[in-house]
């Protein structure tokens, strides 16, 4: 995880993860089968992204309501099987199984307690491109070329041309004070541990008073603001 920002903003645009996709078709069939499924109709790289977008938007709505039976991690396929709204989880619903290249950007309200959030870039068109596959968004710049999270960061206009409603709370410009960009390869996936885990108490505490909207206002919870 790379931190991005001026000094890093060179590299990470030109050298830290490559264009060509290293993944071999046919060694992820199911996985595949759900991408082929994503992109039907799609003519050229924008359409295809747009439909991979949206199928992984609509995984929240298969996801589990109670936190005793929610589920993290695991493979694409595991988190495909079962749903999930949980935006790490569907951040690695590669795009690199369609030919895309693809990276992982973590976004961090510095501002707010428990506000990060994880989205993806996408190279097409000539460029790398921010799109949230949780909130079904893809940003572009006014003219429809893709728009990168570093202008994101510098231009918060062009983040509120991708508001869709009230719900994408994601999209606002605060969650974009900082972010930091990670390379994760699915044909790397013997290299991964995919291991799946319930929610821990640490998290647990945070989606509890989450679901209760806070009472008293967003605040640190386990002591991290006296670090």
């Amino acid at each position: 995880m790379v931190k991005l920002f001026a000094q890093t903003s060179s590299y990470l645009y030109r050298e830290f993860t490559p264009t060509d996709v290293s993944y071999w078709r046919g060694s992820r069939p199911e996985l595949e089968r759900h991408v082929v499924q994503a992109v039907a109709g799609g003519n050229g790289d924008k359409e295809q992204l747009e439909g991979i977008i949206e199928f992984c938007r609509g995984l929240g709505e298969w996801a589990v309501e109670g936190l005793d039976d929610l589920l993290l991690g695991g493979t694409e396929e595991m988190i495909v099987e079962r749903g999930s709204d949980w935006c790490t989880d569907v951040a690695r619903i590669t795009c690199q199984v369609a030919g895309l290249p693809a990276r992982i950007v973590s976004l961090f309200n510095t501002g707010q307690a428990y506000s990060g959030h994880s989205i993806i870039e996408v190279y097409h068109a000539g460029s790398w491109g921010a799109a949230d596959p949780v909130n079904g968004i893809l940003y572009r710049l006014p003219n429809g070329a893709p728009d990168t999270t570093l202008e994101l960061m510098n231009d918060h206009s062009l983040i509120q041309l991708a508001w869709k409603d009230e719900r994408n709370f994601y999209a606002d410009p605060g969650q974009f004070a900082g972010a930091a960009i990670s390379n994760y390869f699915v044909s790397d996936s013997p290299n991964y541990d995919f291991a799946v885990s319930g929610v821990n108490d640490y998290n647990r505490a945070v989606l509890e008073m989450s679901g209760r909207g806070w009472p008293g206002g967003l605040r640190w919870l386990h002591g991290e603001d006296r670090e």
